[in-house]
């Protein structure tokens, strides 16, 4: 007999738990994993192969374990995006922001302490919590998906969690968080006990707003999490980095895999961050693009979750993943994130937007009829 999960002798807060992912479902338009959806302009790809070309020819070698041409780099591109000077020595890559959040956990976490986000949120913080053997508190948020200091100040004074995340953008809700909310929660966090706390930024390039990365400054416990899988439009290039006090980025090479970016990780995204200003340019038409799916699923009478990131959080429906189903069966995939309620939009190209609205469009005039 073929065994289970269940069968194994897997540890007891993994039990009954599911991997993180959304459906891969072939249909003609996919709205549902905040992939960017324009693909590298030819010049960056023409680049980007002549990098790996000569970090080929050393292939022999184990790369840069330290990748500090890659970290000058993305130092230099949060320096210039920003304002706010940020060196190689405040900066650590790693395989996408779930691993940096990983070493995080493994650094600062682990079997007898315990980490607590505001959720809904990014569901792999809570993953990544129980698989590094860190306790998970769920944090609570408003009825508009805003964190209620008061509440949260409350909840890290009763836990006292060794790690602390805030998300801004929010993922799935979209939302924003103001400075002196991110504030506030650090000096609680430093109140309860010295905790870190870590502002997760992966969707910050599409923000209305600034990134709040100068707050590092006299922080030694906030660390601020980004990738570039969304801005970069490059989701398969598994590169995530994080900016911190220079300790901090000596801590987490305590956890950190040997070599573990790869000759070819490091090349490509070099090669990407040639390409910024191209890059951004997209960036700039999927925020044009979010704010008209904002406005038109307004129009159409839907409520919508305020947003400051690549994606649209709307709704309420009595049967979410009904909607998600109908959305579906007009080829339309958008992502039933488990928020009750509501369903979450992708803002894509033009013309995929059109078909999703196209679709929302049908629904609403069949629930009218």
């Amino acid at each position: 007999m073929t065994p289970r999960i269940d069968d194994l002798p897997v540890r007891d807060e993994l039990r009954g738990k599911s991997p993180y992912g959304a459906p891969q479902l072939d249909v003609p338009v996919r709205l549902n994993t905040n992939e960017n959806p324009y693909p590298l302009p030819e010049e960056l790809v023409d680049r980007i192969a002549e990098r790996v070309r000569e970090a080929a020819r050393n292939l022999n070698r184990y790369p840069d374990r330290d990748a500090v041409e890659l970290r000058t780099g993305l130092a230099a591109y949060l320096t210039d995006t920003t304002g706010h000077r940020v060196g190689v020595e405040n900066v650590w890559a790693a395989n996408g922001s779930n691993e940096v959040i990983q070493q995080l956990l493994q650094t600062f976490g682990g079997p007898g302490r315990t980490a607590l986000g505001f959720e809904p949120s990014y569901s792999m913080h809570g993953l990544i919590a129980r698989g590094t053997g860190t306790g998970w508190i769920s944090g609570p948020r408003n009825e508009d998906f805003t964190i209620d200091l008061a509440a949260a100040e409350r909840a890290i004074a009763e836990h006292r969690p060794d790690v602390v995340f805030i998300t801004t953008p929010n993922n799935p809700t979209g939302t924003a968080v103001p400075p002196e909310t991110v504030r506030a929660l650090y000096d609680a966090a430093q109140a309860a006990k010295p905790s870190m706390v870590v502002l997760d930024e992966a969707y910050i390039e599409f923000s209305h707003g600034d990134s709040l990365l100068a707050l590092l400054d006299g922080r030694p416990h906030l660390v601020v999490s980004r990738t570039m899988s969304k801005a970069f439009g490059a989701a398969g290039l598994r590169l995530g980095y994080l900016a911190a006090d220079p300790a901090v980025v000596d801590a987490v090479q305590l956890v950190r895999l040997p070599y573990h970016l790869s000759a070819v990780t490091q090349a490509t995204a070099l090669a990407a961050l040639e390409h910024t200003g191209t890059l951004l340019k997209y960036v700039e038409q999927l925020k044009s693009e979010r704010d008209r799916l904002v406005s038109e699923l307004l129009a159409l009478g839907y409520e919508v979750t305020e947003s400051d990131a690549n994606f649209v959080q709307f709704g309420r429906f009595d049967d979410a993943h009904a909607v998600w189903r109908q959305i579906l069966d007009r080829g339309v995939l958008v992502r039933d994130n488990g928020v009750p309620g509501w369903l979450r939009v992708t803002a894509g190209t033009p013309a995929e937007n059109d078909a999703f609205l196209d679709a929302v469009r049908e629904l609403k005039k069949e629930q009218t009829a």
